[in-house]
């Protein structure tokens, strides 16, 4: 058999995101959208109306692409799958309406975009594990309940941090998150901080640093919507001694 040239194997093409990656990467730009927006809104001077058309148009694109993405996974057409399609649908006429609004508007119409995009990623997922992979378990042993809590509140959105390195204070919105376990995870490469890029905690403060995932984050986390969970081996059963086979008979 030829082998291919040595060229050739320096540069490996990386897999194309799966349908479910994709959406929370999706879920992401929505938050970057919102946290721009908001920018934008805080600002001292009047915001150019039309500042976000262009972002707001890019989103919609994205997220028709993410729709391309799952029906060419070619899944059964489950109600739940239905639903996680008309959500993103919805969140197509959204941004497209965003664009043609000024920033206020634009920003409520987008709200709860990531959050959507997430719940619907959620749903392709369970399609995808019940019809494909369910004899695939996934591995979670290196990733305490604390941490996925926190992987699913940062994909969501709801993750800020404010004050310095020797001193941050995370402001979360329905899940509990710690510095502690946002640390455990930058120190994975799981996620990371933009600085000064969302929303002040009060009229007039500093911006804030959205935390967000990174690629290897958004890889664990499809992962573990995807996958079913190991299931821990149990203890052996012993077979019942004849003692305590004649003691249950009495």
């Amino acid at each position: 058999m030829t082998q291919p040239p040595a060229d050739a194997l320096l540069f490996e093409v990386p897999p194309p995101p799966t349908p479910v990656e994709r959406l929370l990467a999706l879920a992401d730009h929505y938050t970057q959208h919102n946290d721009r927006l908001d920018l934008l809104l805080a600002d001292s001077t009047k915001p150019d109306p039309a500042a976000h058309a262009g972002a707001a148009q890019n989103l919609t694109t994205e997220t028709l692409a993410a729709i391309k993405a799952i029906h060419d996974e070619r899944l059964y057409e489950s109600a739940e799958l239905s639903d996680a399609v008309v959500r993103l649908k919805q969140l197509v006429y959204l941004s497209t309406a965003s664009a043609g609004h000024g920033p206020r508007l634009a920003r409520e119409l987008t709200a709860l975009a990531p959050e959507a995009v997430l719940d619907s990623a959620t749903r392709v997922a369970g399609e995808i594990r019940r019809r494909r992979w369910s004899s695939t378990a996934r591995s979670d042993a290196s990733f305490s309940a604390a941490q996925q809590t926190a992987l699913h509140e940062i994909a969501r959105g709801h993750v800020v941090v404010t004050g310095t390195a020797d001193r941050s204070y995370v402001h979360h919105r329905t899940a509990r998150v710690l510095v502690g376990t946002l640390r455990s995870l930058e120190s994975k490469d799981l996620i990371a901080r933009t600085a000064k890029s969302a929303a002040p905690a009060f009229i007039g403060g500093p911006p804030q640093d959205r935390v967000h995932l990174t690629p290897a984050g958004v890889t664990v986390l499809a992962a573990h919507l995807t996958f079913p969970p190991a299931t821990p081996a149990g203890p052996a059963s012993r077979p019942a001694t004849p003692t305590q086979t004649a003691a249950r008979g009495r």
